[in-house]
């Protein structure tokens, strides 16, 4: 289950993506597709299975959404409690994040778009497997960016090793603007506009990481390319990863893979760390070190 590109073509980053969803309470769950006139064009996309639909929720619904995400986000926090109890402190269950403040309420409160194309335009060309609504159980999308393309893979637990499937591409000049949209799950958005003006929103596995990428902020480098006082830190972040865990997850176990190096515009290093644990998983592990060795938090790099 895997895809690489040819030789010459450089692979940059490779992380799940599906279309974003709504988590306001009017359109928590939901998605819609519109042209710029703001009209449904479901029907419209050539070769799409029938969805779900849009129909925003009413006062009721809303409430009933409210309160269980109230009962949600404590849970994390309950279960971090019974973890610290036996084991160093931290939070192995990850922390409740709720949405941000919305910047536009017309598309993340009243409405919901994952696709914003008049007829004709790229967005309207993107693959319907995206949706997590339409696809197959068992299956995912993921976001591919060289130095050249931007892709759309799918990739099916039921194919055991089949090769993953190009659903969709398109040349990186053809991305007019990329750009973090915190109002969402831990803030992992992101919009991606196209040159004709059209958009879509996506959910991916690291929304700092893409929109840096698509907008020239970030490039992979190796050690030989960092400050020694940012090499002297990398190698610390290696040997002891800054990474706790509760018992019932694992163990940190020695890191054996050479950690992922981007430099930024301002020359802090986004080292990316993937740490094995004892119960056969991995945990990815991203620090932040400026050129003189100092950990750092830039901004615009918020989860």
């Amino acid at each position: 289950m895997d895809w690489y590109p040819p030789p010459g073509e450089a692979l940059l980053m490779r992380v799940n993506a599906s279309f974003a969803t709504g988590s306001a309470p009017r359109v928590a769950g939901l998605r819609s597709f519109r042209d710029t006139e703001r009209r449904d064009i479901e029907e419209e996309l050539s070769g799409w299975p029938a969805g779900p639909g849009f129909s925003p929720r009413g006062k009721a619904d809303r409430a009933g959404v409210r309160a269980l995400d109230i009962a949600l986000l404590g849970i994390p926090r309950l279960l971090n409690m019974a973890a610290n109890a036996t084991a160093p402190s931290g939070s192995p269950f990850g922390e409740p994040h709720g949405p941000g403040k919305p910047r536009e309420p017309e598309n993340e409160v009243e409405d919901f778009p994952v696709m914003w194309a008049a007829a004709g335009t790229l967005a309207r060309t993107l693959p319907w497997q995206l949706d997590p609504a339409r696809r197959p159980k068992g299956y995912r999308t993921e976001l591919v960016l060289t130095d050249r393309r931007l892709l759309v893979l799918g990739v099916s637990a039921a194919a055991g090793l089949a090769p993953a499937d190009a659903l969709w591409e398109t040349p990186r000049d053809t991305v007019a603007e990329a750009e973090r949209m915190h109002f969402s799950e831990n803030g992992s958005d992101v919009r991606i506009r196209f040159a004709d003006g059209s958009w879509t929103r996506w959910k991916v596995g690291d929304a700092a990481k893409l929109v840096g990428q698509l907008r020239g902020e970030r490039r992979p480098v190796s050690g030989d390319d960092v400050t020694p006082q940012q090499r002297d830190r990398i190698a610390e972040l290696v040997a002891e990863p800054p990474l706790q865990v509760s018992r019932a997850v694992g163990e940190v176990l020695p890191v054996t893979e050479p950690p992922q190096l981007e430099q930024l515009t301002d020359g802090t290093v986004a080292v990316h760390l993937r740490v094995p644990l004892s119960n056969g998983t991995e945990q990815s592990l991203t620090r932040y070190v400026d050129p003189a060795g100092t950990d750092v938090f830039p901004k615009g790099t918020a989860q």
